[in-house]
């Protein structure tokens, strides 16, 4: 039979990604973590780490059991909240596009701790592609990601409406087609971006490629490197408020098809509570008029 007391100090090396701050975490010795995970492999009769050096990687049949741990540790947590009387208790392992993460959830999480004091959230930002990679991992139990995003398996709701704007430096001629940006170079997150694949799209689809893609990992260099004349970029337009730099860049009024952006807050499985107390406090977007 599975012990839970394995199940979380398995989850625990592999969240912490090593047996040394894992046994930081657990409050034990590097040497006891050790023994007990070698227990728990020998008792199931296969190994869940691949030892590489000093680093560990999960084996496929360690990734099994971290999605079995994942929702038995879950469970276990539900049935004690509500023999406690239903407090919302735990931690939440939140994702989140830096943009959301920066303008948009910052009421929402203090409204939140505000309500349920006994909830840790855990915050990790990137971008949707990286995001839904994690949710398969079960890194996270849930992010906020933009569309297009593939729904897969998926439970989603609809979180936010954003306008998105392309911006360049000051004094460039007012761009709506995508033409005109032929032979620029384009500023924007890695691969795996929504946003980048709006602006890709809109690009393939009238002929044009820009002269070069230049990559940055938060906002804040991408609005600094377009207000200094790199390139351009396409962000969302409630981004560009709170950004430093936002009165050093031209804002340009994309096509309609491509101005209207909605953010998805999505998971797999069923909803822990913590998660369910934060999506009652998700503002309700319009109702989409898109498909008319």
């Amino acid at each position: 039979m599975i012990d839970l007391d394995d199940l979380h100090i398995f989850r625990c090396v592999v969240r912490e990604g090593g047996v040394t701050r894992a046994a930081a975490q657990l409050h034990r010795v590097p040497s006891n973590v050790t023994t007990r995970i070698k227990q728990f492999e020998e008792r199931l009769g296969v190994a869940l780490f691949r030892r590489q050096g000093r680093s560990l990687t999960l084996t496929e049949a360690g990734r099994v059991l971290l999605g079995h741990a994942e929702k038995l540790l879950q469970m276990a947590d539900e049935a004690e909240r509500d023999l406690r009387g239903g407090t919302v208790r735990g931690v939440l392992r939140l994702g989140s596009l830096e943009s959301a993460a920066g303008a948009r959830l910052p009421p929402i999480l203090s409204a939140f701790y505000a309500r349920y004091p006994d909830v840790a959230i855990a915050l990790q930002t990137g971008t949707t592609q990286a995001l839904l990679r994690q949710l398969d991992r079960f890194e996270i139990e849930a992010a906020f990601v933009s569309e297009p995003f593939e729904r897969r398996s998926l439970s989603s709701i609809p979180a936010f409406d954003e306008e998105l704007v392309l911006i360049t430096g000051k004094g460039v001629t007012t761009i709506r087609e995508a033409v005109a940006l032929g032979g620029r170079t384009v500023v924007a997150f890695p691969q795996g971006c929504s946003y980048r694949a709006h602006l890709v799209a809109w690009l393939a689809g009238e002929g044009a490629s820009p002269e070069r893609v230049l990559e940055m990992n938060s906002y804040h260099a991408i609005v600094a490197c377009v207000a200094a004349g790199t390139g351009a970029a396409i962000v969302p337009g409630e981004m560009l408020d709170h950004a430093v730099l936002s009165d050093a860049v031209q804002r340009h009024p994309l096509p309609e098809r491509l101005r209207r952006n909605r953010t998805h807050l999505v998971w797999s499985g069923e909803a822990s509570a913590p998660l369910t107390a934060l999506m009652a406090l998700l503002p309700k977007p319009a109702a989409d008029a898109r498909a008319a």
